[in-house]
């Protein structure tokens, strides 16, 4: 029983049954949920809706679950309330599948306020639908009720019971992530580990000209470049190729495989979206089935990338049939490299890292802190463990588990860097990371230890001039810094008790 004298059971069954209940819209079209919002509807150039939500980033600070926080009366009250407003108005109730690896698949299930459709119509548009009617169609393992004009906002989770209540937020990302935040518990409770990753594989021929498959994954906050890196072909051709699987959330198993979650599609950002440089994002987004979010689309319906008129974290949902870098399948077979994506001006373009040293970087989570997260806080500093806030459970325990898996897997783990080098802003672009990143999955890069940061770091990389990059040449002071961050690193290690002492102890 819960705090509040309710059971949880007592709590989903408070909720009306959509197959039987008048007053709920059971997986509509999607024509019908593009209706249920067309009053808030901005049809763009492309003949794709655009919409502008009140709230324009997740609520990381009102978010709270009872595994890891003080979850008392008042937190399972507003669980209550959540329900009780569906049961009382109106609602859609959409069911789709995430992920579809063996025990790692589960049916969601989302109740939204029918005038709140659109928020269905882009969530809907990320997994694959359900099979079944009738008695054979399978009962929720998640259930998400979001009520987005309520009076205060508030996202509470259960996730041993697998409900989220999210009161007061009309932002798509909410309803996302309150499903993916349960796939990646139920992945570590299985043995594997839930990352904030990417995937792909890519096929390719070696430095001896044999072709050969690498599958990669990508961990890095929102806007450090993970949908690119992940998404980008590596200027490959034929028979070469280059394959996105997930984008956002995985499961990193025992055997190796790297479980997807979204099926269907992908949430990405739009802001700075370039032809050029993402041609095969670009031409996604500018198709007529995506949904744009607090994207700039002026009344003639023109779209403008550039503009940060509503947010910088403007968002599209895009189907992966129209993602020309995306494959029909979502699980990677296995994983060979594991890439963390960092902006740390200290550091070179990419070092090669032990599995203590992988596991510390993914305890660090170093990053910038973007406008997906606190806006108000956009470009400053940030640690997030595994890069990851959506972790429950002990974070300790995740760093552990980390470094368990790519010792036992024997994955080759790297920290790349794709901001820039020191005060003088010695940029790492897209041509640079990805020559970098090709040139790993073929095993041409020639690796050396490097006296001046005590990292492994290539020698040589076919395609680019690495020299030019040298960390000592462009960071003044460097040793100084370097101390000072290898002791604000080493303390923030400290603050996890759950977490091997070998790992604190290969603070680089």
């Amino acid at each position: 029983m819960s705090e509040s004298g309710k059971s949880v059971q007592s709590l989903e069954t408070a909720l009306p049954d959509p197959a039987e209940a008048d007053d709920v819209i059971y997986d509509p079209s999607m024509d019908r949920l593009r209706e249920f919002s067309d009053h808030l509807e901005t049809t763009t150039e492309f003949g794709s809706p655009s919409y502008v939500s009140d709230e324009r980033s997740r609520n990381a600070d009102r978010t709270k679950n009872a595994v890891d926080d003080d979850f008392d009366a008042d937190d399972y009250a507003r669980i209550e309330r959540t329900f009780d407003a569906a049961r009382e108005r109106e609602m859609v109730c959409v069911d789709r599948r995430m992920g579809r690896y063996d025990d790692h698949s589960y049916v969601c299930r989302l109740y939204v306020p029918r005038e709140y459709g659109r928020i269905a119509l882009a969530w809907a548009k990320l997994f694959e639908p359900v099979t079944g009617d009738g008695d054979s169609r399978p009962d929720p393992d998640f259930v998400t009720v979001q009520i987005p004009d309520a009076d205060e906002i508030a996202v509470r989770i259960l996730p041993d019971e697998g409900v989220t209540a999210v009161l007061g937020s009309d932002y798509t990302g909410e309803a996302k992530k309150s499903f993916l935040r349960l796939f990646m518990y139920y992945a570590k409770k299985q043995g594997g580990l839930g990352l904030h990753a990417g995937s792909k594989r890519v096929r390719l021929t070696d430095g001896s000209g044999d072709l050969k498959e690498v599958g990669q994954a990508f961990l890095g906050l929102s806007a450090t470049g993970k949908s690119t890196l992940t998404a980008h072909g590596l200027w490959l051709d034929d028979p070469e190729e280059a394959t996105m699987l997930q984008d956002d959330v995985c499961a990193l198993l025992p055997d190796g495989t790297i479980a997807g979650s979204e099926g269907n599609g992908l949430y990405v950002k739009t802001i700075g979206l370039d032809a050029d440089e993402q041609p095969a994002m670009y031409d996604a987004v500018t198709d007529e089935s995506a949904v744009l979010e607090n994207v700039d689309v002026a009344e003639d319906g023109t779209v403008d990338f550039e503009s940060d008129r509503y947010t910088t974290n403007g968002r599209a949902v895009i189907e992966r049939e129209h993602l020309s870098s995306a494959d029909e399948d979502i699980d990677l077979d296995g994983v060979d490299q594991v890439f963390f994506i960092t902006r740390n001006p200290v550091m070179p373009p990419v070092a090669k890292l032990s599995p203590e040293e992988a596991a510390a970087a993914f305890m660090l989570g170093e990053s910038i802190q973007t406008s997906a997260g606190d806006p108000s806080k956009a470009g400053e500093s940030i640690r997030v463990v595994g890069t990851n806030p959506f972790i429950v459970g002990s974070k300790g325990e995740e760093g552990n588990r980390f470094r368990d898996l790519v010792a036992d897997l024997d994955v080759d783990c790297f920290v790349i860097n794709t901001g820039h080098l020191g005060a003088e802003q010695k940029d790492i672009g897209v041509e640079e990371s990805v020559t970098i990143l090709r040139e790993i999955a073929r095993g041409t890069v020639e690796w050396t230890d490097d006296e001046a940061t005590g990292l492994t770091i290539p020698s040589a990389v076919p395609g680019m001039d690495i020299a030019a990059f040298d960390v000592a040449e462009h960071v003044a002071n460097l040793d100084e810094k370097l101390a000072r961050l290898r002791t604000e690193r080493r303390t923030h290690l400290d603050t996890f008790e759950d977490l091997d002492d070998a790992i604190r102890d290969a603070v680089y």
